[in-house]
């Protein structure tokens, strides 16, 4: 049995390399050459849109000013550096977002839970947690960036680096009870998320409805200055897939199945993210609420 359940979690997870592959393959300048010509890139998992912020007053600016010389010029260099691919990491981070497939006789119907409002659906250290989070950098692209989370403390840390035309970090959610449960929130208006830290930098939250590796991401920006909460409604949201907004879907709030958040020198429509810095950052995750 041990055997079967390796071969199957490695046949799962090159069928995701395989749906990745187009992005996994087209390095990142190229990418970024493509959207000087109308496609809105950025990487595969992430897409974004601002929001107006909740208590304390921690409002998304609308500036959209260019960087200083000097920033674009260390931008420029860092890009240009090239650091080996690390494979094993690619590996082990993309194998823990794959949930095993079962045989016939084995499977059993997912359970789907109703959250009401108010409703903790994680919290640091939280025993009774039914995920955790796990990184998810661009080493999935090729990039050479690494973060870890510390699930106890909620900590999120790790540096940034544009080398190998990366620049970003991310955790998702694991399989929510292995991949046997869904949250029906049609009762809820959205999300909210206490954190601490951040240094006003600017992050993104994903919410998923789908167990698609590269499934369709609905995204929300926020700026995290010191401790505070920030409310994600999901009338909000932008759907997107590959960076791409995708038309004539919806957001199926019954069936949420999974979790992200990311830290990217890239906005929506390949626009630069002006609150970000390569190099070392850290936000302290508390809660996931309902409301």
């Amino acid at each position: 049995m041990a055997t079967f359940r390796s071969i199957s979690c490695l046949l799962a997870l090159l069928l995701c390399l395989f749906d990745s592959s187009e992005a996994l393959l087209t390095p990142f300048s190229a990418q970024q050459n493509m959207s000087r010509v109308g496609n809105r890139h950025h990487h595969p998992y992430i897409s974004t849109r601002h929001v107006t912020k909740t208590t304390p007053s921690n409002h998304i600016s609308r500036r959209e000013g260019k960087r200083s010389h000097h920033q674009s010029s260390t931008s420029l260099a860092a890009a240009d550096e090239r650091k080996p691919w690390e494979l094993f990491r690619f590996i082990s981070q993309s194998s823990k977002f794959v949930t095993l497939p079962l045989l016939p006789f084995a499977a059993k119907n997912p359970v789907k839970r109703k959250v009401g409002v108010g409703e903790t659906i994680w919290e640091a250290g939280n025993p009774n947690n039914f995920f955790n989070f796990a990184p998810l950098d661009d080493v999935v692209m090729g990039g050479a960036s690494n973060s870890n989370i510390d699930n106890n403390t909620g900590t999120w840390s790790g540096k940034v680096t544009d080398a190998n035309n990366g620049g970003f970090v991310g955790v998702r959610s694991t399989p929510f009870q292995g991949g046997s449960l869904s949250l029906d929130m049609s009762q809820c208006k959205g999300i909210e998320i206490r954190f601490r830290r951040g240094n006003g930098k600017r992050f993104k939250f994903v919410v998923r409805d789908s167990t698609e590796f590269n499934g369709i991401c609905w995204t929300t920006s926020f700026d995290a200055k010191a401790n505070g909460s920030v409310r994600i409604p999901f009338s909000s949201q932008v759907p997107t897939v590959f960076a791409k907004t995708v038309s004539g879907t919806s957001f199926n709030v019954n069936e949420v199945v999974g979790l992200q958040f990311a830290y990217s020198k890239f906005e929506y429509d390949g626009k630069l993210n002006n609150n970000f810095d390569v190099g070392d950052f850290a936000l302290q995750i508390v809660e996931l609420k309902t409301y």
